[in-house]
This record gives C-alpha cells, sequence and structure tokens, in this order.
C-alpha cells in the first residue's frame, strides 16, 4: 500500500500560480521565489511519490521523527529524525518515501522563483548532497505554521506578501541554524547532554539527585524540570535506566555473578538490584539472562 497523502493529523496546501502572478504584478520580489505547496505529515505510513520526470521546483523536507528516503536517478540518500533535504529542480527521475519499519513525520515544502537555477547555484545545492544534521528547528516550525496559516486566510496580495518573506526566513534557518537557534535551550540541551555522559561514566557511583544538581550548579527542583522535560525521565530514573541497560548487556555477553554485577552498578543489596531490574524490565535478572541465553540457541 503506497499513499501521498491521506495522513491522519496530516497538513498540505498548494498555492495556484495564478496567484503568485497576480502578486507579482504589484511587485516584482514576489516573483524571485515562492511557495508552490506545502504540508506536514505525522507519522507518514506507507508515504511514497513518484516523479519520473523530476520536478520543476525544489523540495525541501524536514525529518522530525523516524525514516525516510530519496532516491534520484537510482541514487538513494537516507534520511534520519533530525536531518532534511533540500533537492534542487530537476528533470532527473525521483522518488521518495517513508521508511516501513519506521515511517517519518516530516515538513515539507516546495517552492520556486524566475531564478531558481541562480539560487541553488549561489547556496551550493547539489542533486546528490543527501541529507543533512540539524538540532530541533523550533524557528523553523514556528515560521513554517505562520506560512500555513496566513495561507489558509487566502491568496490575497497581502497574504502572499508576508507568506514570501516568510519563506526567506525559514529557509534560513536551515542554511543557518546556528544564527537562530535560542542560546538559552542551545546551553540547556548541552546541560543534559553532558549530565548524561557524566552519567555514563560513573554508573558504579551511588549518588542523589542532589549530586547531579549540584554537578550543574543548580538547584535540585529546577534541574530536575529541565531533566525531565528534556529526556522524559526524572534525573535518577534515567540513571537507573543506563544502570539497567548495562546490567543486561552484561547477563547477556558475561558469566558474571548477579551480586558481582549489583556490586559494580553500585548496589550493595543484590535483593534491592534485583528489585530495581525486575520493575524495568519486568523479568528478574536470572530469568533475562536465561531468556537472553535461550533466544541467542535458536539456530538463524
Amino acid at each position: 500500500m503506497k499513499r501521498k497523502d491521506g495522513f491522519q493529523g496530516e497538513k498540505h496546501i498548494y498555492v495556484p500560480e495564478s496567484a503568485w502572478k497576480a502578486a507579482a504584478d504589484s511587485n516584482v520580489i514576489m516573483s524571485q521565489l515562492y511557495i508552490t505547496s506545502m504540508g506536514y505529515f505525522p507519522n507518514a505510513t506507507f508515504h511514497y511519490r513518484e516523479r519520473p520526470d523530476g520536478c520543476s521546483e525544489n523540495i525541501l523536507i524536514y525529518c522530525l521523527r523516524g525514516k525516510g528516503w530519496f532516491s534520484i536517478d537510482g541514487h538513494r540518500m537516507e534520511v534520519s529524525a533530525n536531518e532534511f533535504i533540500i533537492v534542487p529542480t530537476t528533470k532527473a527521475r525521483m522518488s521518495y518515501g517513508a521508511d516501513e519499519d519506521d515511517p517519518w513525520s516530516i515538513y515539507w515544502v516546495h517552492f520556486c522563483g524566475e531564478n531558481l537555477k541562480g539560487f541553488n547555484e549561489g547556496f551550493n545545492l547539489g542533486l546528490y548532497e543527501g541529507a543533512k544534521p540539524i538540532h530541533l528547528n523550533e524557528k523553523g516550525i514556528q515560521i513554517w505554521e505562520s506560512m500555513y496559516e496566513n495561507l489558509q486566510l487566502g491568496y490575497g496580495r497581502e497574504n502572499l506578501n508576508n507568506v514570501n518573506l516568510c519563506l526567506y526566513h525559514f529557509l534560513a534557518t536551515f542554511f543557518y541554524p546556528e544564527k537562530h537557534t535560542d542560546t538559552k535551550a542551545q546551553d540547556e540541551r548541552d546541560m543534559i547532554k553532558k549530565t548524561i555522559n557524566y552519567m555514563q561514566q560513573g554508573l558504579s557511583r551511588k549518588v542523589s539527585v542532589e549530586h547531579f544538581a549540584e554537578y550543574n550548579q543548580l538547584s535540585v527542583s529546577y534541574f530536575s524540570s529541565l531533566f525531565k522535560k528534556s529526556t522524559g525521565m526524572p534525573p535518577m530514573d534515567y540513571f537507573i535506566h543506563l544502570k539497567v541497560r548495562k546490567a543486561c548487556a552484561q547477563l547477556n555477553s558475561t558469566e558474571i555473578k548477579i551480586r558481582d554485577i549489583a556490586s559494580g552498578l553500585g548496589y550493595e543489596d543484590a535483593f534491592h538490584f534485583s528489585r530495581l531490574f525486575k520493575k524495568s524490565m519486568r523479568v528478574s535478572p536470572q530469568m533475562y539472562r536465561i531468556l537472553r541465553r535461550k533466544k541467542s540457541d535458536i539456530p538463524d
């Protein structure tokens, strides 16, 4: 089953060429670069498009979650979460779609202009350049939503003028993401990454949330709030999660006794460790080891 749209929660809109031509009559700048269509496809299962004659517009796809792919004349390019791809106009055969097992959620924009070739050369947009990584582009998403809301109000001159100017700002957030990142938000993300690395390097430690808050020179309540907002888990739950994950690897690939695994992860009481492990994995450490061994014994 393949489909180009019709996803639950999707948004998409197509702007008639005649609307842009009418806008350009009053302001020649409107013809230099403009949106022809735009959309948002969440969890786009079975998403697939094929364009045998290529595309007369540039295509920007920003992947928030999941995975997908883009193929041009048989050259396949993968697109994953926190990546974007800009494919310049081409007459080459192309197709693109969502990964079958982990379908992407994407914002997309098609844009065109009288000197699109000059635009693409000026920004070195290559046909097979592939996807590029990008941190969560909150500013880009805000601008996208603003453009979409304006187009929903119709194709009047003021609406199109505003959307046209917003398009340049929208593209700038992808070409120069570091200039459009909230410094405070970036600092918070860096702090969370630093804390997680610190946790991973000290899984044998027996520490409290106060320790991690002090490590970041923050109050316990503020640090805990930031950490949960970023990871979806309180700090200590995440720390235990990392310990359990390491225990799983040891149970699966070594003969280390459970009490020694517990001790190596900072738990003097092996029974306490086993309770934490079972709460997370739904089975005891001993049963986990047995089940994993049985699974590995099954021939391919």
